[in-house]
């Protein structure tokens, strides 16, 4: 397949079903072995099963989700990409409670891709800047302010 269609296929996965939820067509889009390297992802079966959990598992946390594709290139059987995600924190997350605080957050990925289906994915995802809008770890300047309150000391550039 040429890499225009290689392209397609990847990005009909995320705006066809990550942005809709619909967790029912990935058996047509990842091979039966398919497998998603991120290692900010709980493990999953491989497969289409495997890539229909992680789909209802970030929907139920962020049902509004959308992702948008940034950038997108293609040589032989990868595909990389850049994106973009929006969503509002309205369920729960790995045994995390709902916030409701939106977030945005960026991922990258390379997706081996054979005959227009999916063979693995390589993903890397801000989930410490996710995790930090949603209010689950502190931000940076937020440490700082509690280290100083624990030691007594002033947090440079402020009284």
């Amino acid at each position: 397949m040429s890499a225009e269609e290689n392209k397609a296929a990847v990005r009909h996965f995320w705006q066809d079903h990550l942005n809709t939820g619909n967790a029912t067509l990935c058996e047509k889009d990842f091979a039966p072995d398919a497998v998603n390297h991120d290692p900010t992802s709980p493990p999953v079966p491989p497969g289409p099963e495997g890539i229909a959990q992680l789909i209802t598992l970030y929907r139920t946390a962020f049902p509004d989700l959308t992702v948008t594709v940034e950038d997108m290139i293609a040589e032989g059987d990868k595909v990389a990409y850049r994106l973009t995600f929006r969503g509002t924190n309205q369920g729960e997350l790995m045994g995390m409670l709902a916030t409701g605080k939106h977030v945005t957050y960026t991922g990258i990925g390379i997706d081996k891709v054979v005959n227009g289906t999916i063979m693995e994915m390589w993903l890397n995802f801000d989930a410490l800047g996710m995790l930090q809008q949603v209010g689950a770890v502190p931000s940076p300047g937020e440490m700082a302010k509690r280290a100083a309150y624990y030691t007594g000391k002033e947090v440079k550039g402020e009284k």
